[in-house]
Formats: C-alpha cells, sequence, structure tokens
C-alpha cells in the first residue's frame, strides 16, 4: 500500500506542509553555525522549528476545535522564536540565512493565522 493513501490529518494541510519544509531550511541554515554554538543556538534554533509541524500535527489529531486552536497557538510561536533565532544567527555573523527563509517563515504564519482564524469562526473547520 502507498503511504499516501493513507495521509493523516495533518498531512493534508499545506501548514504543516511548509512547516515541514521550514524544519529542512532551519536545519541547513544551523549546520552552517560555529562548531561552539553546536549546544547554544543551534540546539535551540532546532528544537523550535521541529516544534512547528510537531505542534501542527498533534493539534490537527486533537477532537476538539479549541485544542487544535491551543496547539496552533504554540506553533506560531515556536514559529516567531524561529524568526528571531534566525535574526540573531545573522546579527552575529554566523551565516547568511537562505534567501527562501523569510518568506517561508511568512507563508507559514499567515497560514497559521487564517487556520487559527478559521477554527475561531463559527461553524469554521469542522
Amino acid at each position: 500500500m502507498n503511504r499516501e493513501s493513507f495521509k493523516r490529518p495533518h498531512a493534508r494541510l499545506l501548514v504543516w506542509q511548509d512547516a515541514m519544509e521550514l524544519v529542512e531550511t532551519v536545519y541547513a541554515f544551523s549546520g552552517s553555525f560555529p562548531d561552539h554554538k553546536r549546544f547554544g543556538l543551534t540546539a535551540q534554533i532546532r528544537r523550535a522549528a521541529v516544534s512547528i509541524p510537531s505542534n501542527i500535527a498533534e493539534g490537527a489529531a486533537r477532537r476538539s476545535k479549541p485544542e487544535f486552536r491551543r496547539f496552533l497557538s504554540m506553533a506560531r510561536g515556536s514559529l516567531s522564536e524561529v524568526d528571531t533565532q534566525c535574526q540573531i544567527a545573522e546579527r552575529l555573523k554566523y551565516g547568511q540565512a537562505p534567501a527562501n527563509l523569510p518568506g517561508l517563515v511568512d507563508r507559514v504564519f499567515a497560514r497559521l493565522t487564517a487556520l487559527l482564524n478559521t477554527l475561531s469562526s463559527p461553524g469554521g473547520a469542522q
């Protein structure tokens, strides 16, 4: 059987797909950080990036809209953390963020916000 035919609910969400791409981008970017930052900023930025699609997935698996909204809100907080940490890394001259990173952050943020708004509206995202 094909894994595509049994996609979990979160895997169908474009925001989750974009968040997975963001994880890959952040891992590639943070791989250029100095070795002495491996257990500091490198680990922190990677944990925050991984928590974005993880929270989206966990929220999508929940049985209530309020729980889903709570996990999406946590994902959005982690996204802001990643954005800030990438800017810190650039300011400290640990590397130049990939050109697609700001747009990807913006897209994930916009999609998280749109999904949160849909779930907050009466009758939204049944």
